[in-house]
């Protein structure tokens, strides 16, 4: 059943905050974490510093600790050994505050019009529904949404459906973002449109942001560094930054040789890890 009809959406007004506004990343370190679940250890001895507003990738082979770490990072999990901190916070409670987390599912609520899925964060925080959406209103037509607010998650594509999950952790206003594998469902068409996208919203968010992918091409295009981690118990075996601007389209760059060059150097740490 759809419900109570809904409220028009409105344009804000001149007085209504909007996201347009960079925000200032946190500061990221882990400091010897290790973690197990039982007696399987499942990350090992990783250290790691992510500047403020920073893009990093993280990349590994499958079961390799990657969505272990993001829960880490964000306070879901405490490490069994080392130290992990969001702007120099290490409780839980605190690191959580500072991080908006994507999984890898969109988690849209079906009964919720798009607009109210991606404006849940500031509801959640005393604003009204009408003020939430004027938050949100702007964004659906920058991130190329006009005119599907009011539709529901099963009136959307696959792409649709990630970009109002993007926007949902984007109106968080947090610090950091941690977003993990967030195209990992959609077809190679639609992947590398969202990617090309994404790699445009990220340059606008000012955020720190912790990306977890499978995919080599996608973490250098997006990231300015890509860190690659070893089979279970996971730990850094090499690391690399975006070998050229990605201003351009997305087809320029991943076609560029040093690019290439750059792909090819994470694979075969990735063969090397997996031994």
């Amino acid at each position: 059943m759809r419900g109570a009809p809904e409220a028009p959406v409105e344009e804000p007004s001149t007085s209504s905050t909007t996201d347009g506004e960079r925000r200032d990343g946190a500061e990221i370190a882990l400091a010897g974490v290790e973690h197990r679940f039982g007696p399987t250890e499942v990350i090992s001895r990783l250290d790691l510093r992510i500047g403020s507003g920073e893009v990093t990738g993280i990349v590994g082979p499958s079961g390799s600790g990657k969505s272990t770490l993001l829960e880490l990072v964000a306070g879901l999990l405490e490490p069994t050994a080392g130290s992990i901190s969001v702007d120099g916070r290490r409780l839980p409670e605190q690191r959580l505050a500072g991080c908006a987390y994507m999984p890898q599912r969109d988690l849209l609520l079906p009964w919720l019009a798009a607009i109210d899925n991606a404006s849940l964060a500031p509801r959640n925080r005393g604003a009204s529904r009408e003020q939430a959406r004027a938050r949100a209103l702007p964004l659906f037509e920058r991130f190329g949404l006009a005119g599907f607010e009011r539709s529901r998650p099963t009136e959307l594509s696959g792409g649709m459906r990630q970009r109002v999950a993007f926007l949902r952790t984007l109106l968080a206003d947090k610090p950091a973002m941690l977003l993990d594998e967030p195209f990992a469902s959609l077809d190679a068409i639609t992947r590398g449109e969202m990617q090309e996208w994404l790699a445009g919203a990220l340059r606008g968010a000012g955020a720190t942001v912790l990306l977890v992918s499978h995919d080599v091409e996608e973490a250098l295009y997006l990231c300015d560094r890509v860190v690659v981690l070893s089979a279970r118990p996971a730990t850094a075996i090499a690391e690399l930054r975006a070998p050229v601007p990605r201003a351009a389209p997305r087809y320029e760059v991943i076609a560029d040789p040093r690019f290439v060059a750059a792909r090819e150097r994470a694979m075969q740490a990735l063969r090397e890890g997996s031994r």
